[in-house]
């Protein structure tokens, strides 16, 4: 029985002149009658300083934790998509506000390392004016929102960073006015093509504003499937098999396996994004996959590992590489909503503040302990937060979108190659994260059980 004793090393990348040598459009001729289709392409990298690399890779790690998070708590077994660089947004917007240790929880835990709120701030704007711009074959907004109480007043320097590094401006509403909820969710609607209609299923009074992020991705694969080829096939879950639609096609992408799960990345457009699908090998589980990824981070898929094979150490080196890959996806639908997490206890709190606090944010959300003084002129705390997403992956490629809201109140007191062949055929639970390649940036992780 094989299994992974140490990761050694960091992360691989293919050499330029390799991921040049064709375009994704081209067609391999790999010596046989069929053609393969080659989805290895060039990219035009997104620049970011040093510092700005060490909070991708940290606020990836936000990511994968939140990833495991979830997973700990969802005992529905259905599956599900969220996208936590949307909460980043929300919490970034909080954290402008915030002093003392309710800043260093919040820098702390996104992964930010107490690099200070002018940083951060600087960090979440490269994202927004850089990402949607690294590849014009695909669509990606991000969007953020204040909506204001009627009657509150947000402070200038508060004002003024959210229009500088969020794109927000605040809008004054009269939350007590029915029509203030229809505008809410019209915004959720517009910024989310309509993916996530609505957001909230009230406004409260009570709030002071309401801080939301709506990010929208639309790509199509670099090398789209044929729907002639996509047939109803068997795919076992946790409690049997089931059939679903398969997608299947014979690509050139990157591939990778060891003793725990293979993956393969699936680009997109131009290749700047791409969806990494990881797939537990027989005696594992999707469990496992996040558990590994959660220590060890994205750097896990790949590096130096001693395996036992038939009762010897063998040490060898993982990194992805070109492979002939006979590829099968579930063409699905998912959607998710914190508010609906099914913990299994309906006497704890459910919802996007327990997994916060679960993750180690705590003083923002506790009523005369929260420290955001720089918001408006009396301190505040978050009341409530929620995320819905949902995704569509089909033929053509993938929709997804995340819109997070966070209510605010006052505190009470205040080509010809021999290339290897591989088999990938996604027929059991998996795990998936979108990602952007030259910076890294995870946009959405998830994870697919067949129900």
């Amino acid at each position: 029985m094989k299994r992974i004793c140490q990761l050694l090393g960091m992360t691989v990348v293919l050499s330029c002149g390799l991921q040049s040598c064709s375009s994704s459009e081209d067609e391999v001729d790999l010596g046989e009658a069929k053609k393969v289709v080659n989805m290895l392409s060039e990219s035009v990298p997104i620049e970011l300083t040093t510092e700005q690399q060490v909070f991708v890779n940290d606020n990836n790690q936000f990511t994968l934790n939140f990833l495991k998070t979830v997973n700990e708590m969802d005992r529905s077994g259905k599956s599900f998509i969220y996208s936590p660089l949307s909460i980043t947004y929300v919490l970034g917007m909080v954290n402008d506000a915030a002093v003392g240790e309710t800043e260093r929880e919040l820098e702390q835990t996104l992964g930010f390392h107490e690099g200070g709120i002018q940083a951060v701030n600087e960090y979440c704007k490269k994202l927004i004016d850089g990402l949607p711009k690294v590849d014009n074959k695909v669509t990606l907004n991000i969007a953020n929102a204040i909506f204001l109480n009627k009657g509150c007043t947000l402070k200038p320097q508060f004002t003024q960073d959210m229009q500088t590094y969020y794109d927000a401006k605040a809008e004054a509403l009269d939350f007590k006015a029915a029509e203030t909820l229809d505008h809410i969710n019209g915004w959720c609607n517009e910024k989310s093509n309509g993916m996530i209609p609505t957001i909230l299923d009230g406004v409260d009074p009570s709030m002071v504003s309401y801080l939301l992020n709506a990010i929208y991705f639309k790509a199509d694969w670099a090398s789209k499937f044929d729907q002639k080829n996509t047939k109803e096939e068997s795919f076992t879950t946790e409690n049997g098999k089931t059939n679903i639609p398969m997608m299947h096609q014979n690509v050139l992408i990157q591939y990778i396996n060891n003793s725990m799960f293979s993956t393969v990345k699936i680009p997109y457009g131009n290749g700047m994004w791409n969806m990494m699908v990881m797939l537990p090998e027989e005696g594992y589980t999707t469990d496992h996959i996040i558990n590994h990824l959660t220590a060890l981070g994205l750097n896990g898929v790949e590096g130096a590992f001693c395996e036992i094979v038939d009762g010897m150490a063998t040490l060898s080196v993982k990194s992805f590489s070109p492979y002939e890959v006979d590829l099968k996806l579930p063409r699905f639908e998912t959607s998710s909503d914190t508010d609906k997490l099914d913990t299994g206890e309906p006497n704890k709190m459910k919802g996007l503040i327990s997994i916060m606090q679960k993750m180690g944010i705590n003083r923002a959300f506790i009523d005369g302990m929260a420290e955001i003084p720089n918001m408006c002129e009396y301190p505040l705390y978050i009341a409530m937060m929620r995320q819905k997403a949902k995704i569509k992956v089909n033929e053509e490629g993938s929709e997804a979108a995340a819109v997070t809201v966070a209510g605010v109140s006052f505190k009470s007191a205040s080509g010809p190659i021999e290339y290897p062949k591989a088999t990938f055929h996604a027929n059991r639970p998996f795990v998936y994260v979108i990602q952007e390649a030259s910076s890294g940036v995870i946009l959405f992780v998830g994870k697919f059980t067949g129900k």
